[in-house]
């Protein structure tokens, strides 16, 4: 479970925070978010590249890498107002997908039990297999539900004859026991996939899946009102995922399988905002960004600012303030 630094590049932490180290626990002692990269595509059924995605969305910020990022609208500083330090990539050799998979859920498994919440920069979407199940190992099968962005429903039973792979790491979950099918929320699904076996298996599992047609007509605020309560009834908390890729590719280009007909950036960010404010997370990751498909840098920034929403709003929760966002910007 040892750290590497940086994989791919030069090494340097998100946004300037400070280091801590998987390996000793003393180093994330009293630490409320920790950052880890996951940078793995041996995953993918298309264009390969998200192994280079940590590094993208550490660095995907034009302001200076000082360790703090005071939030416009929720007037909180997560950065600095929690204890949030970055692991740096765990080794992860392309050759082995199982045993780096494995190395992922030892290493979320820890944190979950030091009480602090990963973030995992990803890498293809395998790793939700590894990083949800790490936490499910701690705070019990079963026990943590799942919100789900994604064009996606990576519920094929299994990919080129593998049973991981990015397209597989949901019914794994499911399958094991880690996650309850009917504490699962997709989101933004659409295109041509999947059949209708694997459709019938996701109802059979009792799975809520929001195609972006369905989110385009009745709004992502009903769909957030009336998905939340059901995600907490019998569970202690949330896993957040989010595929960049349930984003349109006008905005978000640099991915592997881009759909055209996605969510629109504004729209990410804002839901990320409100499922942190309003939900108990204790994991998230954000998979997909494959730089060398990038324009602009556009997708590692987006990504980046997913993982800001989230610890800012996580901020916010945790000083119990109440956030409206329709209030006027200077009496915030």
């Amino acid at each position: 479970m040892a750290n590497h630094g940086n994989m791919y590049g030069p090494d340097f932490t998100f946004l300037g925070i400070p280091r801590c180290d998987i390996a000793d626990a003393s180093s994330y002692k009293g630490a409320d978010v920790v950052i880890l990269g996951a940078p793995i595509d041996s995953g993918t059924s298309h264009r390969s590249g998200a192994k280079f995605g940590p590094q993208a969305i550490r660095g995907g910020d034009y302001l200076p890498h000082d360790g703090e990022r005071p939030h416009l609208a929720l007037r909180v500083d997560g950065l600095k107002e929690m204890k949030v330090l970055d692991a740096g990539d765990l080794m992860m050799p392309g050759g082995d997908l199982v045993a780096s998979l494995e190395v992922l859920s030892q290493a979320t498994e820890k944190l979950s039990r030091a009480g602090v919440i990963p973030i995992v920069l990803g890498g293809d979407h395998s790793i939700a297999s590894a990083d949800v199940a790490g936490i499910a190992h701690h705070r019990g099968m079963g026990k943590i539900s799942m919100i789900h962005f994604d064009a996606h429903a990576d519920t094929g039973d299994s990919q080129f004859g593998a049973l991981v792979g990015h397209g597989t790491p949901m019914r794994r979950l499911i399958d094991s026991g880690a996650v309850r099918g009917d504490r699962f929320l997709q989101l933004g699904l659409r295109g041509y996939w999947p059949g209708d076996a694997t459709l019938d298996w996701m109802r059979d599992q009792g799975m809520r899946s929001y195609e972006m047609t369905e989110i385009h007509h009745r709004g992502m605020k009903t769909v957030l009102d009336e998905s939340f309560a059901r995600l907490t009834d019998e569970c202690d908390g949330v896993f957040l995922s989010v595929d960049i890729d349930v984003v349109d590719p006008g905005m978000a280009p640099g991915t592997g399988t881009p759909e055209p007909g996605g969510m629109t950036s504004r729209e990410l960010l804002e839901a990320v905002r409100r499922i942190c404010l309003e939900l108990p997370i204790v994991g998230m990751d954000i998979v997909e960004v494959a730089p060398p498909y990038d324009s602009a840098d556009i997708t590692a920034i987006l990504a980046n600012r997913v993982v800001l929403e989230a610890i800012s709003a996580i901020a916010k929760r945790k000083r119990g303030e109440v956030y409206s966002p329709v209030q006027n910007l200077l009496d915030r």
